[in-house]
């Protein structure tokens, strides 16, 4: 990436997504919004079957930069009133909803904290997997700001909406064991152990057949679809993974009594 703030290797099928802004607990600076424009270009255009995000350093991502001095200066008048497009709008809004689009399993492996829009980039995996030291902050109201970036829609989904507001109206630290407990995550590893074991995951998802990314689009759009829309959803997903060469491969495989050899065609 042009500016370094984020990093994109790739293993086998898996590609890592690591936010490179460690002195400011990679938050979301002018540069890293740049990068990660680029880098999810190069996702989109690659052959990846599974992505993991991650942060470099001792956090995840601490969510907007509010003293960047790559920032170009802002008109919020201007922004109320309609005349362009504020930050969200014109950045955080697509950049998470190009995510969600994605045709493969997202991992996302939160290291540190993970605050703000950082907290909302962590719950838009597919699976969450964090370190035990982890936490995470609905930083907003220390701010006197409102959750952004998809939290106020997802978190009730996750974990109730008692607990979702008083996660955002008292902004308090929420450990990574008790988010566990409540359901906002997948599983807890040890801090040495958190990549390692993502990995091994994220590899596993890969092996899969390409009817896993039809699976988490299937997912994400029953939170806001009827059970009739979803029935058909399903109907029509099926039909699609059906005409897949993995179908055929999975099937001639349960009949052989075999592994399958998925490709992600």
């Amino acid at each position: 990436m042009k500016h370094g703030r984020i990093l994109l290797q790739t293993d086998g099928n898996v590609t890592v997504m690591t936010l490179n802004d460690p002195g400011v607990l990679n938050a979301f600076g002018q540069k890293l919004r740049e990068d990660m424009t680029e880098a999810l270009s190069r996702i989109e255009a690659g052959t990846a079957r599974c992505l993991v995000i991650t942060g470099a350093g001792r956090a995840f991502c601490s969510g907007a930069n509010l003293n960047d001095p790559d920032r170009p200066p802002r008109d919020r008048a201007a922004e109320a009133r309609g005349e362009v497009k504020s930050d969200l709008e014109a950045w955080y809004n697509p950049v998470f909803l190009r995510l969600r689009a994605l045709p493969m399993p997202v991992v996302t492996a939160i290291n540190g904290i993970a605050a703000g829009a950082g907290m909302s980039l962590a719950l838009s995996g597919d699976i969450r997997v964090a370190a035990r030291s982890a936490s995470f902050l609905q930083a907003f109201a220390r701010i006197g700001l409102v959750p952004d970036c998809g939290s106020s829609w997802i978190l009730p989904r996750l974990i109730g909406m008692a607990r979702a507001m008083e996660l955002s109206l008292l902004a308090e630290r929420l450990p990574a064991e008790t988010a566990l407990a409540w359901g906002m995550i997948n599983r807890v590893e040890a801090d040495d152990a958190l990549m390692p074991k993502t990995l091994e995951l994220a590899h596993s998802l890969a092996r899969g057949p390409k009817s896993l990314g039809l699976i988490r689009r299937m997912y994400w759009e029953s939170l806001e679809n009827s059970y009739s829309r979803q029935l058909d959803l399903e109907a029509r997903l099926q039909a699609e993974a059906a005409l897949t060469h993995d179908y055929a491969e999975g099937a001639a495989a349960f009949r052989e009594k075999r592994p399958a050899a998925f490709t992600g065609r």
